[in-house]
């Protein structure tokens, strides 16, 4: 069965909170909820050695962005331009979203 993380989802823009890239803010590009992972845009960034394929015409070393620890990384609210936790709310029609706890704004747009 397949893991769902509703706390941290694709294009949330999320602050780094320890290790080499700390401080540092990003979008996220990609979720990996069964590995607790998330891979943020222009962070983290490693080196790979590529020989020439279908994918990378040229070949050589290539860089690109290594998933982090999803306890590592923390939502930045739009409103309030702060690093915060997660709340749910449940409106009038019965659908869930995700709210600010320092602001109490959205963090779905809608």
């Amino acid at each position: 069965m397949r893991k769902k993380h509703p706390k941290i989802k694709k294009n949330d823009k999320v602050i780094v909170l320890t290790g080499k890239e700390v401080g540092k803010i990003g979008t996220v590009l990609k979720v990996d909820a069964e590995k607790e992972r998330v891979v943020v845009e222009k962070l983290n960034m490693i080196k790979r050695h590529a020989k020439p394929s279908a994918q990378t015409a040229q070949g050589g070393i290539i860089e690109k962005e290594a998933p982090l620890k999803i306890s590592n990384v923390m939502i930045v609210c739009d409103k309030c331009t702060e690093p915060t936790r997660i709340g749910m709310r449940r409106l009038e029609d019965g659908s869930k979203v995700r709210v600010c706890k320092k602001c109490g704004e959205s963090m779905d747009q809608k």
